[in-house]
């Protein structure tokens, strides 16, 4: 059988920022009709390769080929992203490049808008996005406002509008980190069908499980350079992850504690106690009643399909969001209408879904942003009373960057020059690094590789350890089912069941995620 021709080659790749090599003689071959894992660590230089592709960096040496519509590869080292949208090569962000303020349609067609009589014609350009969506399964109602739609529903915005440009060489980078499930496999049947139409993918992912069910080849790389090619048939989980990462990885967390012993870590004290709580959205009720508690030395994992209130939920206890009425309690305590730093004050810590929007200010310092809420503790420098003191700040940063394994180790670069998973774990650092009773854990691993995972996982065990209650939300069921001691199933702004982690099947909770009724619904 012989191989497929090349739609991609690229060979002796270097690309650095400053001090930092990104990229270090690296090499990638795809062929023709194919769905290409790239795999790696986060900062491993896959994402840079791949914006080296789509012209949005220029390599500091190294030849990129890219086959022409006759099928010849032709050098486009150095070409700019116009010229790589012209020749059918398209991306899609991990991190949406969207106007909030445009619908749907508006925002498909930007730059190539349909016109008539001079003007932008909306009858065609909803045609023309209806017609794209129907045809690979992206159902989003084109008539609507970016800003309004959720994250996964987003996400097929960015896939369509790259699609309306014609791509036939189609990068995805990340694209199941917002998405259910079920819309996962959905997108698995429009790559599939785009495949099968002619198109060549490359697919930056670090779910090794998705990868072995979509891919034909994977190309992993290890700090920069490209240290592994296997087919996918020859391949498994625990071989990618050992090339990933350069020694074996634990991938299946599954708790080590027994059911007895879970029921004795557990205390009968309620650190976190949620009461009858309601919380309104865009004139809905998002959440809708909501009863829970989380005691000390517990983990409780929220399931749900996302856009089913669980984001208004951690929002709301975490004081970024109103209640409605209900009240939430923080030991003794009722916060219910307490300030973000007050609830600190008294021992609640957040990770945020959202790292970009509620974590970090990317154009801040690596050290900066892990005093981030905290400045006030780090006031009195040797300049001026009211000033930040540098030293300390310096300091903070130099053993948390040495705690959490934050890469690179330089607390001075800008938070926005370093990968996914390293932002995510400054954000866990700063929430988890000082004093805290109660931690709202939200999508904590979400975007982040195996080796963070396995990082990340780690940490929110020693919280349960050290006697900490922990309200996990997570799109992964199994992420849930590895940590929870109990299992909240959310669908419709409701708490639909609680069930003990021994009782919490996948195929119980499948049916619960998706508005099945449960006859037993156990009290919180």
């Amino acid at each position: 059988m012989t191989a497929p021709a090349l739609a991609i080659r690229m060979n002796g790749i270097h690309k650095s920022f400053g001090s930092v090599r990104a990229n270090r003689g690296a090499q990638l071959e795809v062929g023709t009709r194919e769905i290409h894992a790239l795999v790696g660590e986060n900062g491993a230089g896959k994402s840079t390769l791949m914006r080296l592709l789509a012209g949005l960096y220029a390599p500091d040496a190294g030849t990129i080929e890219v086959a022409a519509a006759s099928g010849e590869l032709r050098d486009v080292t150095g070409w700019s992203p116009a010229d790589a949208i012209t020749a059918g090569v398209g991306m899609v962000h991990q991190h949406f490049m969207l106007v909030r303020t445009l619908t749907v349609a508006e925002n498909v067609v930007l730059g190539r808008e349909p016109v008539r009589g001079g003007m932008l014609d909306t009858a065609q350009a909803l045609r023309d996005v209806r017609r794209i969506g129907e045809q690979y399964g992206l159902r989003v109602e084109p008539e609507r406002l970016v800003g309004e739609l959720s994250v996964g529903e987003a996400q097929r915005v960015e896939i369509l509008k790259t699609l309306f440009r014609g791509a036939r060489i189609l990068i995805l980078d990340e694209p199941t980190a917002v998405l259910s499930p079920l819309e996962v496999k959905e997108l698995w049947s429009v790559l599939r069908r785009l495949r099968d139409d002619g198109a060549t993918i490359v697919l930056i992912t670090h779910k090794l499980d998705e990868v072995i069910d979509i891919s034909d080849r994977i190309t992993v790389m290890r700090h920069g350079e490209t240290v592994a090619r296997m087919a996918t048939r020859e391949a498994t989980p625990e071989s990618i992850a050992r090339a990933m990462v350069g020694r074996d990885v634990r991938l299946r967390s599954a708790d080590e504690a027994s059911p007895s012993t879970q029921s004795a870590i557990r205390s009968p004290r309620s650190s976190l106690s949620v009461t009858n709580l309601v919380v309104m959205s865009r004139g809905i009720r998002a959440v809708d009643g909501v009863s829970l508690t989380v005691a000390p030395g517990e983990i409780l994992g929220i399931a749900g399909v996302e856009g089913n209130g669980q984001t208004e939920l951690i929002e709301a206890i975490a004081g970024l969001r109103a209640v409605a009425s209900g009240t939430i309690r923080l030991g003794e305590r009722d916060v219910t209408t307490a300030s973000v730093r007050d609830r600190a004050a008294v021992g609640l810590a957040h990770i945020p879904e959202d790292r970009h929007r509620r974590g970090l200010v990317l154009d801040y310092s690596v050290a900066e942003n892990l005093i981030l809420g905290d400045q006030h503790r780090y006031a009195g420098g040797a300049r001026r009373a009211w000033a930040l003191d540098d030293a300390r700040i310096g300091a903070n940063a130099e053993d948390e960057i040495e705690r959490f394994d934050i890469r690179p180790p330089d607390g001075a670069l800008p938070a926005r020059a370093l990968s996914g998973g390293n932002q995510q774990k400054i954000v866990i650092a700063r929430e988890m690094g000082g004093a805290y009773d109660v931690l709202l854990a939200s999508q904590p691993t979400r975007g982040v590789d195996v080796g963070a995972i396995e990082f990340i996982h780690g940490q929110l065990r020693a919280a349960r350890e050290a006697g900490k209650a922990v309200l996990l939300v997570s799109a992964e069921l199994s992420e849930i089912l590895a940590l929870a001691d109990r299992v909240a199933v959310m669908y419709g702004g409701h708490i639909v069941a609680i069930l003990p982690r021994r009782e919490a099947t996948e195929d119980r909770l499948g049916p619960l995620m998706t508005g099945a009724t449960d006859p037993t619904r156990p009290a919180a």
